[in-house]
């Protein structure tokens, strides 16, 4: 199993990243995790449209799902097209959020393109068994965990701490961990986005093998909220950036 970082700037494209959205590839397949703001031109340095696979939505803030409506121009109109409707799990109503998004009729939205499907506990997405929980953000939201043989990698979405994270991600080889906040900030508001010491401390209490700190907002430096996750998690602390791929 594979991943590819395909956009990691947090809350808003950052000036040498797209938002949110991480390629997940295992015996030819591929998954991608999110695909916010300006992430599908991302996508394109390392498939096709007509290669992915699936498509999983942690939640429905722009920054995490917005390039759905690019998605689906490319598959409707682009040379080749029509191609096979793609799979995209999500929170409930994510099909009548994306057509309000690129003002379509809600019949037939985007469903002629794309196959829209709600998240479950547990489902399998072609060679993965994919895992989710609700996390605690200001909209539906989830963490999801893909397990391929005896490897796993969990990505938190956007989330405030909360032990259910802790579960999903127990043992995981690889979290994939948002710190949007900074640490030791009384201005930081609640029920919203980690720390770099929340990711680091839901990353050992889970006994998790990797911690890669991603969804950093170009406001805040990368190494410095990285730094300050060793502080809380004495295993190894990467960086997710553009193109970035790390093996499990």
């Amino acid at each position: 199993m594979k991943l590819t970082v395909l956009g990691c700037s947090g809350s808003v494209p950052g000036p040498d990243s797209a938002a949110s959205s991480y390629l997940v590839t295992a015996e030819g397949f591929n998954l991608i995790l999110d695909l916010g703001s300006g992430a599908l031109g991302s996508l394109q340095r390392h498939l096709a449209v007509p290669e992915i696979g699936a498509i999983g939505l942690s939640h429905l803030h722009p920054d995490h799902c917005m390039d759905l409506c690019g998605l689906y121009v490319s598959a409707k109109y682009a040379p080749g097209a029509p191609i096979p409707r793609i799979p995209v799990y999500g929170p409930p109503g994510t099909a009548y959020r994306m057509a309000l998004a690129y003002d379509l009729p809600l019949d037939p939205g985007m469903e002629e393109e794309l196959e829209f499907h709600s998240w479950h506990d547990v489902q399998q997405i072609g060679p993965f068994t994919v895992r989710t929980a609700p996390m605690v953000h200001p909209v539906p939201a989830y963490a999801i965990r893909i397990e391929h043989g005896n490897k796993s990698l969990v990505y938190t979405g956007d989330t405030g701490p909360n032990d259910a994270l802790i579960e999903l991600a127990r043992g995981a080889d690889l979290l994939l961990s948002e710190a949007a906040l900074p640490d030791n900030d009384p201005h930081n508001p609640t029920d919203l986005h980690l720390t770099p010491a929340d990711a680091g401390e839901h990353a050992k209490k889970a006994g998790v093998k990797r911690l890669v700190i991603t969804h950093v907002p170009p406001w805040y430096d990368r190494e410095t909220q990285a730094e300050n996750a060793r502080r809380t998690y004495s295993g190894p602390v990467e960086i997710a950036t553009p193109d970035a791929v790390f093996d499990l």
